[in-house]
């Protein structure tokens, strides 16, 4: 597993706020002399208290949301908190849903989501009277995992991966899976579907995958954050909170077949299925492929401050010979900070220093986690703009 570091996986956001702070009327209220900082939150917004040392004052963030980026998050507060001291990130996973939902509520300074917001959330958003931020953070991609024994090549077309999930396929010795796998040996088991049961990111891009290239699935079930999922009915379907939910699933399941980020994959050491792409090509998620998906993607990326709900398609079945079919985006939200409605003075710095970094020094290999490729630079440039929106109040 990964180096240890200092992020807080909050598993009841409630119980969170009970034991690290207090209800205030005044943003910024609240200064702790307690060794642990604390998030307040109020109407107003959110706000971290600071705690003095022997040098600085120690500003505490908190983010919140998307696990789809969960190993990339993790690599960036490694990297930004050893090389600034002053500063304390604290990440609460949980799945887009609940990102926004946090953000939304002032429970978070920043909020994460993979697929965009959408537009009724959006005008939620503006309706507290600031103005949400909202731009793509990190390139990923979904992959098809599986755990069959003495299988250790498959490869899947949408319109069979589709009916694997809707529950129609029920072996996987099934004629539509051989005829793409001629020479493996696959066994007369009933397949065993697992997916998240959560709000999540991840399913949102993985079902608008399946309504794009499986029309039937389009009709009966569509995409989001949660769908009735077909399978769950025919009782071949397990449910799991989270990426790592899923995996563990996955892993515990003789005959499985999953879908999670990439990164969780390689961290698991997951067969991962070749998926026909565009072109006709069986295609795995290698960084190359992953980087053709997202060439040229600037032009249908708008200003922060707009909601948005077209790139999660362009990228997904992108075309190219190479191009790996299911990458996406996941995105940042913060707040521009209106009258210093959110965000203390010295939060607003905390915060655009940091993403800054994020998007400059976090987008290069060095910084980068196993499984995700870093922005194309004109996309990390929308990032940048919507950081120097941030008002300092």
């Amino acid at each position: 597993m990964k180096k240890a570091i200092s992020v807080f996986i909050v598993l009841l956001l409630g119980l969170s706020l009970a034991a690290s702070g207090c209800i205030s009327e005044e943003k910024g209220a609240g200064t702790s002399s307690s060794p642990s900082s604390t998030v307040q939150t109020s109407s107003q917004g959110t706000s971290s208290s600071t705690q003095s040392t022997s040098q600085a004052k120690v500003i505490t963030l908190r983010t919140t949301g998307a696990t789809f980026p969960q190993y990339q998050i993790q690599k960036w507060i490694e990297v930004y908190m050893k090389n600034h001291p002053n500063v304390k990130i604290e990440y609460e996973g949980g799945g887009s849903g609940h990102g926004q939902e946090a953000f939304l509520k002032g429970l978070t300074h920043i909020g994460r989501t993979d697929p965009p917001v959408k537009e009724s959330t959006w005008k939620k958003f503006l309706a507290t009277g600031d103005q949400p931020l909202q731009f793509p953070e990190i390139v990923g991609a979904v992959v098809v995992a599986f755990n069959v024994p003495g299988v250790d090549e498959l490869k899947l077309d949408g319109e069979t991966l589709a009916k694997i999930f809707m529950g129609e396929i029920e072996y996987w010795d099934d004629d539509a899976i051989k005829a793409l796998n001629p020479s493996a040996n696959l066994p007369h088991e009933k397949i065993i579907v697992v997916h998240r049961s959560d709000a999540s990111g991840t399913t949102a891009i993985f079902t608008t995958y399946l309504s794009l290239v499986s029309k039937e699935w389009a009709d009966k079930v569509g995409a989001g954050k949660t769908v009735d999922w077909p399978v769950d009915k025919v009782g071949r379907g397990i449910g799991g909170k989270g990426n790592p939910g899923v995996v563990q699933a996955l892993k515990s399941t003789k005959y499985s077949i999953a879908y999670t980020e990439l990164s969780f994959a390689i961290e698991e050491n997951l067969k991962v299925v070749a998926l026909k792409n565009k072109a006709g090509n069986f295609v795995k998620p290698t960084d190359d492929a992953i980087k053709a998906a997202v060439a040229g993607v600037k032009a249908f990326i708008p200003s922060p401050t707009e909601g948005y709900k077209e790139d999660l398609k362009q990228l997904l079945n992108a075309p190219g010979e190479n191009s790996y079919p299911i990458v996406a985006f996941t995105h940042l939200l913060v707040w521009q900070n209106k009258g210093g409605k959110h965000y203390s003075k010295e939060e607003v710095q905390a915060i655009k220093d940091f993403l800054k970094w994020v998007l400059t020094e976090g987008q290069k290999p060095e910084n980068l986690a196993p499984g995700y490729v870093g922005l194309p630079k004109e996309v990390a440039q929308i990032g940048l703009q919507a950081v120097d929106m941030i008002e300092t109040g």
